[in-house]
C-alpha cells in the first residue's frame, strides 16, 4: 500500500498579483461605475490555484499599510515609487472580503513586507516536512526556492525550481540574495554595484560563490567596474540586508 504524499501548500504573494492584474487587464467598472480590473485579475488567479491544487490548503498574503523595518535600514527604501492608483486603491478592501467570503486565510502582519510572511510560511512548512508553492511574480522571491520549495506564475504558466532559478538569473537559489544586492535595485531603490549589470553580478558569483569572498578579494576586480565595486564595500551589507526575506517573522 503506497502512502499518500501531503499536498503542498500554496502561498499566494498578493500583493504582487495586486499590480500585475491592474497593469494586465483594461480599466473594467461594474454598473455602478466602481473600478473592478484588479478584482478580476486577482480573483481569477486564486481560483486557477484552487483548479490546479484541489487538495491543498491556499493561503493569500497581502502588505500591510504603513512602514515597515526595511525603512529603519534604509530611509530612502522605496522612495522612488509613486503613491498607488486610487482606482486600484479603491479594489483592495473588496478583493480581500472576496478572499474571506471564499474561506481562505487572508495575512496581513505589519512592520514586514508579504515576501517576509511567505518566506517564514514557508520556513514553518518545510520544517515540518511538507513541501511549498509560492504563487508570484516577484524576482525577489527566487531566494526561497529549494528542494521542497517551488514558485509559480499563473499570469504567465510558469513555474521555476532550482534549475529554473539557475536557468533564469545564472545564479543558484542560495546566491540570489548576494545577486540582487550587486545589481541593485531601481523599484525599491537599493543601491548596488554602479554599472553592475545581471551579467557581471553572475560572473562574479560564479567565480568568488558568495557576496563575503568578493568582497574580502575586491581588489582582484580590475578597470572601472572594480573601481565601482571598491566604492560600494561600505554600502553593499546594507544592500544584502534589504533584499534578505525574513524566515522568522512572529
Amino acid at each position: 500500500m503506497t502512502q499518500k504524499t501531503t499536498p503542498p501548500i500554496v502561498l499566494v504573494d498578493g500583493s504582487s498579483y495586486l499590480f500585475r492584474a491592474y497593469h494586465a487587464l483594461p480599466p473594467l467598472t461594474n454598473s455602478k461605475q466602481h473600478p473592478t480590473g484588479a478584482i478580476k485579475g486577482v480573483i481569477a488567479m486564486i481560483r486557477r490555484l484552487e483548479s490546479d491544487f484541489p487538495e491543498s490548503k491556499i493561503a493569500v498574503v497581502f502588505d500591510a499599510k504603513g512602514k515597515t523595518f526595511r525603512h529603519e535600514l534604509y530611509e530612502d527604501y522605496k522612495a522612488n515609487r509613486p503613491s498607488m492608483p486610487e482606482d486600484l486603491a479603491q479594489q483592495i478592501q473588496p478583493i480581500h472580503d472576496i478572499i474571506r467570503a471564499m474561506g481562505l486565510p487572508l495575512l496581513i502582519v505589519g512592520g514586514v513586507e508579504a515576501d517576509d510572511v511567505i518566506g517564514t510560511l514557508a520556513h514553518q512548512a518545510t520544517s515540518n516536512g511538507i513541501d511549498v508553492v509560492i504563487s508570484t511574480g516577484d524576482k525577489d522571491m527566487a531566494q526561497l526556492v529549494s528542494d521542497h520549495v517551488s514558485l509559480i506564475n499563473t499570469m504567465n504558466d510558469s513555474r521555476m525550481d532550482r534549475d529554473g532559478v539557475k536557468e533564469k538569473f545564472g545564479v543558484r537559489p542560495d546566491q540570489i540574495i548576494d545577486y540582487l544586492a550587486l545589481v541593485g535595485d531601481a523599484s525599491d531603490n537599493i543601491p548596488g554595484v554602479l554599472k553592475c549589470g545581471p551579467k557581471t553580478a553572475m560572473k562574479w558569483l560564479e567565480e568568488y560563490d558568495d557576496l563575503k569572498t568578493l568582497m574580502a578579494r575586491a581588489d582582484e576586480i580590475k578597470g572601472k567596474i572594480g573601481e565601482n565595486l571598491r566604492n560600494s564595500l561600505e554600502i553593499l551589507p546594507l544592500s544584502q540586508d534589504l533584499t534578505t526575506i525574513r524566515t522568522d517573522v512572529e
